[in-house]
């Protein structure tokens, strides 16, 4: 008979060091009657940790709308955001962070951020379609950072591609302020029956409890309480909290984990990601108001001595809990082994709303599953906020400081040149965006877009924000967040029908980063009101700051639209010599935190160019029914880099379809305002000549300006007397650009600093 297992007494100096405050402790006591031992201990600093519990979030998150006629999940049910597209089919759809791993160990930190939102998607019963992500980075002239911008695309496109999912879409942003601390926000997307949607769902009493996929061992070990604090130089001391993904496994565990869900072996299944088997374990019995109980020396480990305390909280990846419907435990090994996959019978469902441990038959660990959960018995704060000092200074500027003898043919190609507006082919090329052949729009256009085989339907999948704006004015940032990524599937073709968030932020204890965090929430909630896009989801990210500052802060939007016919597919570059160009939208004196003027001028300054949420929906509807009715040949949106930009990507970002472009525009404007202004709600189309009058006349009945302002054709882009380019100069600077800054200077090795 082996000897009762002795845990280590827990003192005040491990209570601290696990990341709980006196009063936090003081309530475990009291939920538990006792003082908690120490693998209760871990169980609670990591389920209450900022990354599990969402305590200085969740109160402001439950004021987003989270309903809608379409939607089959709600924000916070289940593992992803579920939506009714017809035909008994629904989207399955979420995004993440990764960001405190990948600025450690940025090869794995993005690849197991790939396979952890994977997992959400397929543990729903859905069979991922398509990937997108978005990454923040410090200045590439830093070695470090180019270090960990090619880190990260690697581990993406290596974990995608290997896994066999078509990386579509996503975004890829360089600023000062994420030098230390980049953002890797992944999200994926899912098809799924309605009859074959899976819940992440513990209950029955005795029905049997197993864990599928790889082996348990020592990594990520508390990766949750990693991802809730600051880098710093210790950081480096975090990396074996870095978890190691295996894309070939993943695989094998997606299509065994599809197959007992079409079977209907089970009751609920849930991902072991952040705190692992324990999260896994107390969200499913919590949401199905049973218990668990576990025995932990059944569970199957790689490593040899390994304690309950760290196979409680292991982030190993590809593991699955699973609550099977009793009796069928056979089959569902069974299943599992045709797979090359373990499954271990490990516990059974219990009717006392207890997670109970058990190892060799003597309970370590018991404690109430639902004092665990998000908006269950975690703590919930309501935090400090402050109006930023800096925003009164940064507001004050006026357009008329900057001067105007300028060349502007030099002006728009050091433009599209600059590492936020150049193409991202170098990062787009290391990712397989037509695997499984369904991608209709890969990467380089407004939104992606990705065909539902046997349907004439397709998704728009796009992910946005400008954490530049949000530094400035962090609700109407959030506003042209959740607006400019509903214009992106709209100029794709696509009706919008939800978001998904992933909200990167600073320390919530500052009360001017808790400012921004709420000022964001509820310009988001604005949006997405006028849009009727519910929130079905996401995640909070936190303390996303190095010692030298905070990220700015990055609200990223990730939304899903359907287009109803694959015919309404529409792109952003031009089509033929001839059409005519029409601008949607007005142009305005705004320079405001412009990227023209952060990269020309060096300067972060000035209001967020003015939004008008109405005119906005407006000119979406009237877009929308113009492109379903056939009319609009190409649409692109005005966003960073202006008018001058966003004519320049219609004639050479596809550089098989090349077309030049003479554009008149005869505005009292300043010239750096009317070609590199970022006024907002504005779209350039093209159209062939005799649909153009039709085309304008149905903007102006529903009170959106809309003007014809050039034609296609020529070897050139010309813009009034300002800019005369020859489109090889044009394509060159926007394609080749990050190639040259990325590939020219050496990059800085594994064992770099932060």
């Amino acid at each position: 008979m082996s000897a009762p297992y002795k845990q280590p007494e827990v003192t005040p100096e491990m209570v601290k060091s696990h990341g709980l405050t006196d009063e936090e402790y003081r309530l475990i006591k009291k939920i538990l009657g006792r003082e908690p031992n120490y693998t209760e201990l871990g169980v609670f600093s990591v389920m209450w940790s900022e990354h599990c519990s969402y305590k200085n979030s969740i109160a402001l998150l439950k004021t987003l709308p989270r309903e809608g006629d379409a939607l089959l999940a709600e924000a916070g049910e289940e593992n992803a955001g579920a939506v009714d597209i017809g035909d008994g089919l629904a989207v399955v759809f979420k995004i993440e962070s990764h960001n405190h791993p990948s600025a450690i160990e940025p090869y794995e930190g993005a690849a197991t951020g790939v396979g952890g939102i994977l997992r959400d998607i397929f543990t729903m019963g859905a069979r991922p379609i398509a990937a997108l992500n978005s990454l923040r980075f410090g200045s590439p002239e830093n070695a470090r950072v180019r270090y960990l911008v090619d880190g990260v695309v690697r581990g993406i496109g290596d974990y995608g591609n290997s896994f066999g999912v078509p990386t579509v879409a996503g975004e890829v942003y360089f600023d000062e302020s994420y030098t230390g601390n980049p953002l890797v926000n992944a999200m994926a997307v899912g098809i799924v029956k309605h009859s074959e949607m899976a819940s992440a769902t513990a209950e029955g009493v005795g029905n049997p409890i197993m864990i599928v996929g790889s082996k348990t061992g020592r990594d990520g070990i508390h990766g949750a309480t990693f991802a809730s604090e600051e880098i710093s130089e210790k950081s480096q001391e975090k990396r074996p909290s870095v978890q190691i993904g295996d894309p070939f496994t993943e695989k094998l565990l997606l299509e065994a984990t599809l197959e007992i869900i079409r079977e209907d072996l089970i009751v609920g299944i849930q991902d072991m990601g952040a705190a692992g088997i324990t999260c896994s374990c107390s969200e499913m019995s919590a949401k199905g108001e049973s218990g668990l109980e576990i025995d932990i020396d059944k569970v199957p480990v790689r490593e040899e001595g390994m304690i309950p305390y760290e196979i409680l909280l292991s982030e190993s990846q590809e593991r699955m809990l699973v609550c099977v419907k009793k009796g069928n435990e056979g089959r569902v090994t069974e299943i599992f082994d045709k797979w090359g996959l373990d499954s271990t019978l490990v516990g059974h469902v219990t009717d006392d709303k207890m997670f109970t441990v058990k190892l060799n038959g003597e309970v370590v660990s018991r404690i109430p599953s639902e004092s665990l959960v998000l908006g269950g018995g975690a703590p919930v704060y309501h935090r400090e906020t402050k109006r930023p000092d800096y925003l009164d200074k940064l507001h004050q500027f006026d357009p008329e400081s900057l001067p105007l003898d300028r060349d502007w043919n030099e002006t728009v190609l050091t433009m599209l040149a600059s590492p936020n507006i150049c193409q991202k082919g170098w990062v787009f090329d290391q990712y397989d965006s037509m695997v499984r052949t369904n991608t209709a729009v890969g990467p380089g256009s407004d939104a992606a877009v990705i065909r539902l085989r046997k349907t004439r339907k397709a998704l728009a999948t796009s992910t946005d924000c400008n954490g530049r704006y949000c530094y400035a004015n962090p609700r109407v940032g959030a506003q042209s967040a959740v607006a400019e990524s509903a214009r992106n599937v709209v100029c794709s073709g696509g009706q919008p029908v939800a978001i998904t968030n992933c909200l990167n932020f600073g320390n919530p204890y500052k009360p001017e980063v808790y400012y921004g965090f709420k000022e964001a929430i509820g310009g988001m909630s604005d949006a997405c009101l006028t849009f009727k896009t519910p929130v079905t989801g996401g995640n909070v990210s936190f303390y996303n700051e190095d010692p030298d500052r905070a990220v700015f802060p990055t609200p990223t939007i990730g939304m899903l639209g359907v287009i109803e016919d694959i015919d309404h597919i529409t792109t952003q570059w031009f089509k033929d010599d001839g059409d005519v160009i029409l601008l949607v939208g007005n142009n305005t004196n705004e320079l405001g935190v412009s990227e023209y003027l952060h990269t020309i001028h060096n300067q972060t300054r000035g209001d967020v160019p003015r939004l008008d949420l109405e005119f906005e929906k407006r000119m979406q509807d009237s877009l929308l029914a113009l492109i379903r009715k056939g009319g609009i040949k190409s649409a692109h949106d005005c966003s960073e880099g202006g008018l001058a930009v966003a004519l320049a990507e219609c004639c050479v970002s596809n550089p098989d379809l090349s077309r030049g472009a003479e554009v008149t525009l005869n505005e009292k404007l300043r010239a750096d305002a009317l070609l590199f202004g970022e006024s907002q709600s504005r779209v350039v189309i093209s159209c062939n000549t005799a649909e153009a009058a039709n085309i304008i006349k149905q903007f102006e009945s529903n009170s959106v300006t809309c003007r014809q302002i050039g034609l296609v054709g020529g070897t050139k882009l010309k813009i009034d007397k300002l800019v005369d380019l020859p489109l090889e100069s044009v394509a060159s600077a926007y394609l080749n650009a990050m190639t040259g800054f990325m590939d020219t200077r050496p990059v800085e090795p594994a064992t770099g600093t932060v």
